[in-house]
């Protein structure tokens, strides 16, 4: 028997999940909450086999839930429950400690294999989180392309130089030098010098 804990704050979406899995016998839904705090509460008094938690819980959101659902009970795996999610919030869901998302559009089919997968202590994402994952990878790759001085840029504002000692380094002027770090930046979609290292070593723009 799975135990599966739900958590979202509509009804109809838990009502619609409870109705789906109690036509199976091999499920049981356990405990039922509307908010983040509630659901951590839950789960370490019934240590369902699988939570279910919409990644918008209110009070706390379903990313906190799953840090302190996984740091207070070890052996319940989580999956994720959402509307929408790129690449950001697919990496907090698995730096959360989550072993599973799915879109609340899939199929039942698919929801079901999720928790069977989560009941297994294996991990799941759906077709369509996949293909998400893809997308993003997709348009991350368009904005790859640096020239060979926006490289050596990149790698030098890496290892901690300034613009004045780039320029020296590269016997170019510092606004120059300004120049080609601006347009590393909006290549590759990033909003601060430490976003700039973080995805040119991301992307192996430069070696880390």
């Amino acid at each position: 028997m799975i135990r599966v804990l739900l958590a979202d704050d509509r009804i109809l979406v838990r009502c619609g999940l409870r109705g789906l899995l109690e036509t199976r016998q091999d499920f049981e839904v356990c405990a039922e909450a509307s908010n983040g705090r509630q659901a951590v509460e839950l789960a370490a008094r019934y240590k369902p086999d699988v939570a279910i938690l919409d990644m918008s819980l209110p009070i706390v959101d379903g990313i906190e839930a799953t840090r302190q659902i996984r740091k207070e009970t070890r052996t319940t795996e989580v999956m994720i429950f959402t509307l929408h999610a790129g690449e950001a919030e697919i990496r907090a869901v698995l730096e959360a400690g989550a072993c599973g998302l799915l879109f609340k559009s899939e199929s039942d089919d698919q929801i079901v294999k999720g928790i069977e997968a989560l009941a297994g202590h294996r991990k799941f994402f759906s077709n369509a989180i996949s293909d998400a994952l893809l997308r993003n990878f997709v348009k991350h790759d368009k904005l790859r392309p640096l020239t060979d001085r926006e490289r050596e840029v990149v790698r030098l504002i890496a290892e901690g130089k300034s613009n004045k000692s780039i320029a020296h380094c590269l016997d170019i002027s510092a606004k120059t030098v300004e120049t080609h770090r601006s347009a590393s930046m909006r290549k590759l979609n990033a909003h601060s010098t430490a976003q700039l290292v973080r995805y040119a070593i991301r992307f192996r723009l430069i070696e880390p």
